[in-house]
């Protein structure tokens, strides 16, 4: 459910206390990704985020295996909110990716 306003959307943040911030964190930090961009699609309330993530650790696992390790790590976080959206790669696939934009 998005926020009617911008006080319901700051609201439903602080109640939820899931932001950007504190998801890029914790995705830097367990997962040691190199690169990491979360997006909140909810119009500000903390409810749907969309997420780039680049690591090391996804080398050598399926697009379903990097998933469930993101989804693992984020277990708390994704139970409070609405959608969750990664996509995952490694830094070599980053770099090539980049390079074709």
């Amino acid at each position: 459910m998005s926020a009617r306003t911008d006080i319901e959307a700051a609201q439903a943040q602080v109640s939820s206390g899931i932001t950007p911030d504190t998801l890029r964190s914790k995705l830097i930090e367990s997962l040691d990704a190199t690169y990491v961009e979360i997006v909140d699609m909810s119009g500000g309330c903390g409810q749907m985020f969309e997420a780039i993530i680049v690591s090391p650790q996804f080398a050598k696992k399926t697009t379903l295996a990097r998933h469930r390790l993101v989804n693992s790590t984020l277990k708390e976080e994704i139970a409070a909110i609405h959608a969750w959206t990664p996509k995952c790669h490694t830094p070599e696939e980053w770099e090539k990716k980049k390079a074709r934009t």
